[in-house]
Formats: C-alpha cells, structure tokens, sequence
C-alpha cells in the first residue's frame, strides 16, 4: 500500500472552507491561465509566421532563378524558359514546381489618375492555387491561344489609388524607345498587405511583356522555384546553383525578404522570454499553495513523525497533493486554451491591421506536437520545483510540530 498517496487522496477529499482551499484554486487558477495563454501564444505565433511565409511564397516562390547582371531595375535580361533545369526539374524530390515570369515597368492610367506599376507577366505554367489566397475579387486570367491576354489583375491598393473597378478597362504605358501602350481590362483584384508589392505590381499575361520586350516565345525573365519543404530551402539553393548555367543564379526568399524573416526571428525569442516568465510565475504560486498547505497541516506532519513516518513519506504526501492541483489546472488550461483558439480558427473575432501586421486577423495555426511539448514540460518544470518547499518537513521538530494549533 503507498501510504504517502493514500493520506494524500485523504486530505484532497477533506471539505474545508480554510485559506488553504483559497490558495488551493488560485494554484489551480495560475497554471490554467499560464498553460491556455502558452498554447494560444505557441498557436498565434506559429500561424503568424506560416501565414506571412505563404504570402512571401506566393508571390515569389521560395527561390528565385535569373541571369547574374548588375542591373539594379526592374528591366530583366531576357533567358530562356526550355533550359536543362526547367525541364528537369521534376527529377529533384525537393521541388514541388517552376514557373516561368517577366518583370517590366510601365505607367497604369484610369480616367481619373496615373500611376507607376510593374507588369508581373505570367504563363500558362503559372500556379494560381499558391496565388487564390491573396484574390479578394474576381478571378484569374485567361489566357489567349494565339496572342497575347488584354487582362490584368491589380491590387487593392491600386485600385483605390487609380478609382479602378472590376472590369474596366485602362491603359498601360510601357516606357521604352518607342514608347507602347496597351488597353487591358481588370479580371482580379488581390491584396497581399505587403506594401511594397500592392504598390508596385499587377498581374498580367507573359505573352504581353514578351511582345513588348520583343522577346520570343521561349523568353521569360526569371523563374520562380516551390519547394515541397521549405526547411530545405539552404541545400535545395545550393543543388539549383550547381544544374542551373554559369550565368545565372539562385537567391533564396529569405534573401529577397531579409528583413521581414529577422523580424519574424525576433518573434521567437521575445515569446520565449513571455513563457519564460510565465512557468515561473506559475512555479512560484505553486510554491505558495504547498508551502499554505505544510502550514496549516504542522500538527498532522508532527503526528505522523512520532508515529515513524520517514521524511521522504511525508514530503511525497505533499508532491502528490501538487501533482493533483498540476493536473487539474492542466485540465482546465487545455480546455481554455485550445477552446478559445479553436474559437479565433473558425470566427476570426480578433482583427488585425494589414498594413502593420500584413494580414486581417489574428491568424492560429494547430501543432498538436507543440502543445503535448509544453504539456509535459509544464508538468516536469513545476513537479520539480514544488519538491524544494517540502524539504522544510525535515525541518519541523515532532514536539514542536505537534502543539502547532491550526
């Protein structure tokens, strides 16, 4: 028979309305609170970063292949689309697809206003399910079999700017020796809320920047690469560098992005630290709970040493009274945690401003492995901290200990 467990489930079972029950539920309280406010943390932060990731991704792929020039512009040197690496690139296990894209800078004019834009001019490879996200309004392009689409999708932000509806048509000036202009009609309007993006660039047909570029049919600008797992992002870059010819190069969305991906590094360590702080505040309530408990139970610890109770039963007495108030505020925690997350994944209650933060909502992502983590080591982290106020047993004189009045 365990004896330390059977007084311990004895006194669990005692009804009293005494300070100790107070600090009891307030023990209970802190890891609940503490527990549902790690996960929800663990869950926003996660999402947060996926959910700017997949925007970056969409827009650019995870690498970038082009010629190696000095050109600082947006003009691109013109390569070729059926190179050895586009057409193989099936045969690499880390690439999930290549698409071909052209970059060209012009003017977008409405009736009311004029604005200077980038052309991002995409083909029929282009993968608009990674682009859907970012489309508020209307639809893709569809592409002309012969010639090149008169459609365009713009951002938001343009829209505004330019007063643009959907299904206008405007006129997109190509500043070049001679100058070109182009009637387009607005098919899609998207919003990334990536300001440098929604300023710049609308979405047109690669056919179009082909034409005006007098490039060929087999000409684009650079590629945009999709891994399948962006943790390979380091080696993949390095194999691309080694099959792709000696005047191009691969550059790695973090390099494009570096300033949003330090800050989205920043983020991990500042909610390190909040958790941090967290577990101990929690330890410490916990501290206190058992530290009460010891208290107010002296005569009982002084009963039991004269009656031969060892020190080690009857600090394990008092462990399994705090790993009882541990589990029931886990209990609780989770079910907070997990139940408001679950709330904020469905209804999108929490807003956000996209211009500061790049999306509309406090975004949560699920990592089932995340949560069990800091379940266990809220468990372990507290379980072993709660153990050094029961050393104050061996302290306690049996005499002294047994005329305590509760």
């Amino acid at each position: 028979m365990n004896l330390p467990r059977f007084i311990s489930q004895r006194i669990q079972k005692t009804k009293s309305e005494s300070f100790t029950s107070t600090v009891v539920k307030v023990g209970i309280a802190s890891i609940a609170i503490g527990l549902a406010v790690m996960i929800i943390s663990f869950g926003i932060l996660i999402g947060y970063k996926q959910a700017i990731k997949d925007k970056l991704f969409s827009l650019s792929g995870h690498i970038q292949v082009s010629k190696i020039t000095l050109n600082q512009s947006y003009e691109e040197i013109p390569m070729p689309i059926k190179t050895n690496f586009y057409a193989g690139y099936r045969k690499n296990p880390m690439i999930e697809h290549v698409q071909a894209v052209a970059n060209k800078a012009g003017m977008l004019k409405s009736n009311e206003e004029l604005a200077g834009i980038i052309v991002k001019g995409v083909g029929k490879d282009y993968d608009w399910d990674v682009f859907s996200q970012n489309l508020v309004e209307g639809r893709q392009l569809n592409f002309a079999d012969s010639t090149f689409s008169s459609e365009v999708i713009i951002s938001k932000r343009i829209a505004g700017q330019l007063k643009i509806k959907l299904n206008d048509d405007v006129l997109v000036y190509f500043i070049q020796s001679p100058p070109r202009v182009r009637k387009v009609k607005v098919v899609g309007i998207y919003e990334t809320g990536l300001e440098e993006f929604d300023k710049n660039f609308i979405i047109g047909d690669l056919a179009l920047v082909q034409k005006m570029n007098e490039w060929d049919n087999n000409t684009c600008g650079h590629y945009e690469v999709f891994l399948k797992n962006f943790d390979d992002l380091d080696y993949a870059t390095g194999t691309i560098n080694s099959e792709i010819d000696l005047n191009m190069k691969a550059k790695r969305v973090t390099d494009m992005f570096r300033a949003i991906f330090d800050w989205l590094s920043l983020l991990d360590k500042n909610i390190l630290i909040v958790l941090g702080l967290i577990l101990v505040v929690a330890s410490f309530n916990m501290i206190s709970v058992l530290l009460v408990m010891m208290m107010e139970r002296t005569s009982m610890i002084g009963m039991l040493k004269a009656l031969g109770a060892d020190n080690t039963q009857i600090r394990k007495i008092f462990v399994y009274n705090g790993l009882k108030i541990i589990l029931k505020g886990m209990v609780y925690g989770n079910m907070l945690g997990i139940g408001l997350s679950f709330i904020q994944f469905y209804f999108k209650l929490i807003p956000l401003d996209p211009e500061n933060y790049y999306i509309d909502h406090v975004p949560i992502a699920w990592d089932w492995a995340v949560i069990a983590i800091l379940n266990i080591a809220t468990v372990i982290l507290i379980l072993a901290v709660i153990t050094i106020p029961t050393f104050i047993v061996s302290k306690m004189r049996v005499v002294e200990a047994l005329k305590f009045k509760e």
